[in-house]
Order: structure tokens, then sequence, then C-alpha cells
């Protein structure tokens, strides 16, 4: 054990997570109260012109299309919903439920208000649909005004397409295009460690026809939360060839922290990439299996039917990737992230970098968020507070501008870990990452963000650099609590 977790009479930390059992349960709405559909309607559902305004700014990419509903509108009185709400739904989330669940939420709200993420992808609603609104607003429409400023927003999916939301939504800050809309979720996903921490459970339930009603009622009830963001930029040698997840968009510029010299030369030219993360960043085996079973979901989409099915599959690339058995081969190099990965932390309050070492039987490194990792599991623990002050640690929450990195052995202690009977193998706390990666013996690293896994080329004659450093503003989640 790698440290001691704080006894049952410590203070509960802001972020919970819960077991999947216990979610799937607390999701069937067993509290036997009754939503009236049409209240809840009344609730939801936007003025008929405003909802067709948004769909013919998103239809022609014009955020001035819908003016013609304003003037044409026949009811000059009508008022603003109390809760505005528009759903997103990713239909190849987890088990595939999505064309199921729609059918539902267009019984529950008006159909221009869910979008498929197949047909409307988040940022053409950001830079069409509610800048129609915001347009409306300018000109005097109040309706249209409140409207904008009362929205809230689900995401049906996993934790990478509710990053994908948050990331677009992220762009009303950098235009001050305020405010920024609140974001609860109905979980598709696999893990749906996001879900979990802000109180909308692990799983998609039983009962799910009742369980999303009441979903919808507690989103335009819910209190706000906030939770910290990552900018991650990825660098490497120009020529090396990557396919990374939509969550990582190519950049032209590549502007790393001149505060620390990089170790032997740099290429004239390099490629980069950059995103933002929400839960986790990690590099090492975890993310070459989560990598296997991306691609197996998408090449034989019928074997992923459901959170029970995806796990097991994940156990299984879990054995075959090597998880157990690795530290047992011949060669060295395969065993551990020390031998290509040089680790650069900024610590709390601290401006300087300080190169942290890695241990030599780390094979995984994740830095963490939240309190949830691995379908609700809290592998950095609730620690005592002389443990922490003794380390120089703090408290850990979603919203407090650090993150914890943490390592994982082999695969017995990643299993002891999972089912949290230790912690994992405690790094650092820190408020900037950066990691310098050379290959050597290696070709590739495995690398991943909230879910989202890519295999990252290495070069042996020039490093790949990872920097991840905090996003200056918060986003803004409903509490499913």
């Amino acid at each position: 054990m790698d440290s001691p977790a704080s006894g049952s009479g410590e203070t509960a930390t802001r972020v919970v997570t819960r077991g999947s059992v216990i979610d799937s349960i607390r999701g069937c709405g067993l509290s036997g109260m009754r939503i009236d559909k049409e209240e809840l309607r009344r609730r939801l559902v936007m003025p008929q012109y405003l909802r067709f305004a948004m769909r013919d700014a998103i239809r022609l990419q014009d955020p001035t299309a819908g003016e013609a509903r304003f003037h044409e509108r026949t009811d000059l009185n009508v008022g603003p919903p109390e809760a505005p709400m528009v759903v997103f739904i990713n239909a190849r989330s987890g088990g595939r439920h999505g064309p199921e669940l729609k059918e539902r939420l267009l019984q529950l709200i008006a159909e221009e208000q869910v979008f498929d993420l197949k047909d409307v992808k988040p940022h053409e609603f950001v830079q069409y649909g509610l800048k129609c609104l915001e347009m409306l607003a300018g000109i005097g429409d109040s309706c249209a005004k409140e409207t904008r400023e009362r929205l809230r927003v689900m995401v049906a999916g996993g934790d990478g397409t509710v990053g994908w939301v948050l990331g677009s939504l992220g762009e009303l800050k950098k235009e001050n295009r305020e405010p920024f809309p609140p974001v609860g979720i109905i979980p598709l996903g696999t893990g749906n460690d996001l879900s979990r921490s802000f109180g909308w459970g692990g799983s998609f339930p039983f009962a799910w026809k009742s369980a999303v009603k009441r979903s919808l009622l507690r989103a335009s009830t819910g209190d706000i939360c906030r939770l910290d963001s990552w900018h991650i930029l990825l660098s490497m040698p120009n020529g090396e060839v990557v396919d990374p997840p939509y969550s990582l968009k190519h950049t032209e510029e590549c502007s790393l922290d001149e505060g620390l010299e990089v170790e032997g030369a740099l290429p004239e030219k390099v490629t980069s990439y950059e995103g933002v993360f929400y839960n986790y960043f990690s590099i090492g085996m975890d993310a070459q299996v989560a990598y296997g079973f991306h691609h197996l979901r998408n090449e034989k989409p019928y074997l992923a039917q459901g959170p029970i099915t995806n796990k097991l599959i994940y156990s299984g690339y879990s054995c075959a990737q090597g998880w157990f058995i690795t530290p047992c081969s011949s060669d060295p190099s395969l065993r551990g992230l020390k031998n290509i990965l040089r680790l650069h932390v900024k610590k709390v309050n601290c401006s300087e970098w300080e190169q942290i070492p890695v241990p030599a039987s780390v094979r995984a490194i994740v830095a963490l968020n939240l309190h949830s990792y691995g379908s609700g599991r809290n592998p950095w623990g609730n620690l005592k507070p002389n443990y922490l002050e003794k380390r120089g640690f703090v408290e850990a929450h979603a919203d407090d501008g650090l993150l914890e990195i943490f390592g994982l052995k082999q695969g017995w202690h990643a299993s002891f870990v999972m089912v949290e009977l230790i912690s994992a193998k405690h790094i650092a706390q820190a408020a900037a990452i950066r990691l310098e990666i050379r290959g050597g013996e290696w070709k590739d690293a495995y690398m991943q963000m909230d879910g989202e896994p890519w295999k990252q080329p290495l070069s042996k004659d020039y490093s790949t650099f990872v920097e991840i450093k905090r996003v200056p503003f918060q986003s803004a989640m409903i509490s499913g609590e």
C-alpha cells in the first residue's frame, strides 16, 4: 500500500463517486414522484418561432437566417420557458442506446431542441444556433434574450462526448459571449466518470424511459458546479504520422513553455496538436488497452452492446496486451515508462518547473482531475491530513486548479487499485505538466485523454513533448444530486 486512506470520520470531498449498481438503481427513478409530461414540456420547450429560427440558422450556417421567424411570429406576448434546454445525443456511445433515447426525447422536448451529433456538431450549435438567439436579443427580442440567459444543455453520451460539447461551449468564453450554459449528463458511455462525479449515475439505467424524464427535470432545477479544464499541447518531429482523436486538433502554433530547457536538439520543423480534457490524460499500458478496445468497437460494433460486455472486452485486452506478463519479459526496455520519459511539473503556488523522478516500476502514468477514473474508481484515494502534509499535497477537488499524478505498475497492482484495496503510486500534484518522450527501443507510445486513445509514434533522434496547463476559465456543470 502506497499510502493510508482517510478513515470514515474524515470530511467528505465535494466530488463523489458511486458504484455502477447503485448508480443504475438510483437512475431508475424509484422515488415514487410522478412527473407530468406536459408540465415538463412547459418548463423546457422554447417558443416555436425561436426553435425554428435556431433550426434555420444551423441548417444555413448563418446566424441571421432566423430573423424572418421573429418578424413572422403571431403571438407577440409569448414568454421564455422556465428552463429552456437542448440535448445532444451520441448514438455511438456505449451500448448504442442513442436511437431509442432520441425517440423518447422527442416525446418530451421539441424536435428542434434535440441534436443528433452525426447531424449537428456542438460547434455548429454554438456558432449559429446560439448566435441566432443573441442576434434576436440584440434587435430587441426580450424572449430570445431570456431564453439565451436561462439555457441549459444535456449531453447523452460518454465522457468523450461530454468533453466535446464542453469544449465547444468553451468558445463562448474566448469570445466573451456570456453566460456559459451549464451542462448535465445522461450516461451512455462505458466509464462515465464525468457523469458519476456530478451525480448523474454510472450507467444507462434499467428503467430508462422514466429515468430520462426524471433526468430532464433534475437538469432543469439542479445546482451549478464548477469544473477545471486542461489544455494539452502535443508537439512531435515533423513527418511522424499520427491519427489523433477528434478532441485533438492540428495547430500551426507550438508555444512550449520557454522556462524549461529541453534535452537534446530540437527538429527544424514540428507537427503540433492541441485540445482540452476534463477528467484525465494518461500514457502507458492503460492507454494501450483502451486503444485496442476502441478499434475493436469501431470495426465490430455488434460486440459492444452494453457496459457489462464492454468491461469484459476490456478485461480481455488487459491480459492480451501484457498488463500481467510484461514484467517477466527478458527485455528491460519494455517494462517501465522511466526508459522513455522525463516528467516536469509546476507545483501549487510555484512558477518554476521541477523534475519529478518516474519510479522504475510504473508502466502507466495518469494525470487526474476528478475523483473518478476507470468506471467510478478513486485511485488517488481519500488521504489522511497528516499524509497530505507530509507529501506537500492538498485535498483534491475538481475545481482546485491541480491535477493528481499517479502511477500504475504491473496488472496485479492495477487490479488492487481498481478494486480500491490500495491507492495508486502517488507521484505529484501539479498546476502544469510537461512530458518529454524519446523513442529508444520504443517505436510507439499509447496515450489517451478522457477515454479517447491514440498511438503516438516516437522518434529516436528527437523528443516528443506533451505540455498540460489549466484553461483560465472553468466549465459550468449541473449537479444531478
